[in-house]
């Protein structure tokens, strides 16, 4: 596995990618694709468009049918299944639209299982414990870990739940965070606060954020925004959608 070399450029470095669910019907085909280490960047689409699947590539969740896929220099079409599950659990944190907690658990239980699959992360929290580093999070984020204490995740407020996810995926500083539609369930006012607090905690670890979402109104706020219609290159070549008279 290729070294984390501390000078790389580019968190990620995607270059001719392809992918479709159906044979011969691509839904993506980028021919280029780089986020600088550190950047802050916001991906747009409608729904439908591919930014769920774009993340799950970026993830090593799935794999193209062609092209590379280079995170932190690292090859991931090069990796078998479980080289790249450790190489996610080391290295990438994910912000799910659902927020995926485990629902009986409560917000430092849920934030601490983020480490029970990397020693990686477990190392850097350096001379935390597991629950120090997420309690300090929760406060970083806004949210007394006093106050949900023993809490299972299912009777938290969606805001709560949002940031128990926000610091399940930044513990341990993983060096990219993706982020899917975090804010869809947010009114605008605390859409803002919830990206200042993400964006504080990223810049102080360092962390490269990708953040996909259909509302437009968050782009101003990140360092960089694409679309991904006008990159996807699959995008252009599909039959229009039928329009209800």
């Amino acid at each position: 596995m290729a070294s984390m070399d501390a000078a790389l450029s580019h968190t990620v470095e995607l270059t001719g990618l392809r992918y479709g669910w159906q044979p011969g019907t691509p839904l993506l085909d980028i021919e280029l694709l780089q986020v600088a280490r550190g950047e802050r960047l916001f991906i747009y689409g409608p729904s439908g468009s591919g930014k769920s699947t774009l993340l799950s590539l970026l993830g090593g969740l799935i794999s193209p049918q062609q092209g590379q896929i280079r995170i932190l220099g690292q090859a991931m079409t090069e990796l078998g299944a479980s080289a790249r599950d450790r190489f996610r659990a080391d290295h990438l944190g994910f912000v799910f639209q659902q927020f995926n907690l485990i629902p009986y658990l409560d917000p430092v239980d849920n934030i601490t299982l983020a480490l029970s699959f990397s020693r990686h992360r477990r190392r850097q929290l350096g001379g935390e414990s597991p629950r120090q580093a997420a309690q300090r999070l929760l406060k970083a984020l806004e949210l007394d870990p006093d106050q949900v204490a023993g809490q299972p995740a299912r009777q938290l407020s969606i805001g709560q739940q949002q940031r128990v996810a926000v610091a399940r995926a930044l513990i341990g500083k993983p060096e990219l965070i993706i982020a899917d539609e975090p804010t869809s369930s947010l009114d605008a006012d605390s859409q803002a606060r919830f990206l200042t607090l993400l964006f504080d905690q990223c810049r102080s670890q360092n962390s490269t954020l990708v953040f996909v979402s259909h509302d437009l109104r968050l782009a101003e706020q990140f360092d960089r925004t694409l679309s991904l219609e006008q990159i996807n290159r699959a995008s252009t070549s599909r039959p229009p959608k039928a329009v209800a008279c």
